[in-house]
């Protein structure tokens, strides 16, 4: 069965709209979604077999699964990182909500709900509306991976309905927010303890 093309306000998400995506999550479906940056692919974190489903649809082992988790604020962030300390928490107070990656080492959370021994993890609270208030309502973060297109020349697909032709039969819902970027967010790497970063996207930082 192709998957449910809903649009939402990507300024205002309408509740009813939103309900309707926890639902899917709930039930562990595979959803597509906008970001503030590129448009995501994702799953309820907690959902063991929508996270395999997750990486077969990427091609990914999950073992080697480099996924980002989407929490909606910072207390989120803190039930599976090993450590944040003050300095780091105010970099990211300041820079979150935003475009940006910042990887830490990861706590015993993550490896249990995984069921894999992830050492370090990818965490993200996009500028965005429609990620936060799911993510919100859910209770749990997203595991999440950009949509990445097979063209060469335009790496991420930005169309919400070229993206619906491309994995309406690939997952369960995907959300029209409007057309998104072509700019991955900024990764930052804190796990040796100083900033390091690892890939320049669309977030400027500035230690």
């Amino acid at each position: 069965m192709a998957a449910e093309f809903l649009s939402i306000h990507p300024l205002n998400p309408e509740p009813r709209k939103i309900n309707r995506v926890v639902e899917v999550l709930q039930k562990g479906g595979i959803i597509i979604y906008p970001t503030d940056t590129i448009y995501g692919i994702g799953c309820d974190l907690t959902n063991k077999r929508a996270v395999e489903h997750l990486c077969v649809i990427e091609k990914i082992k999950p073992q080697k699964m480099n996924l980002s988790f989407i929490c909606n604020d910072l207390s989120h962030i803190s039930q599976y990182v090993k450590r944040i300390d003050t300095p780091v928490f105010k970099v990211l107070k300041k820079l979150l909500p935003g475009p940006f990656t910042f990887i830490f080492e990861s706590n015993t959370n993550v490896p249990k709900i995984l069921g894999i021994n992830k050492k370090t993890v990818g965490i993200r609270i996009p500028n965005h509306p429609i990620p936060l208030e799911i993510v919100k309502l859910l209770g749990n973060p997203l595991i999440t991976s950009s949509i990445k297109d097979d063209d060469e020349i335009k790496e991420y697909t930005t169309d919400p309905e070229e993206i619906y032709e491309d994995f309406k039969n690939k997952v369960d819902l995907i959300i029209n927010g409007g057309q998104g970027g072509n700019i991955p967010s900024t990764i930052i790497n804190f796990t040796d303890g100083e900033p390091i970063v690892q890939r320049q996207g669309l977030g400027v930082f500035a230690a």
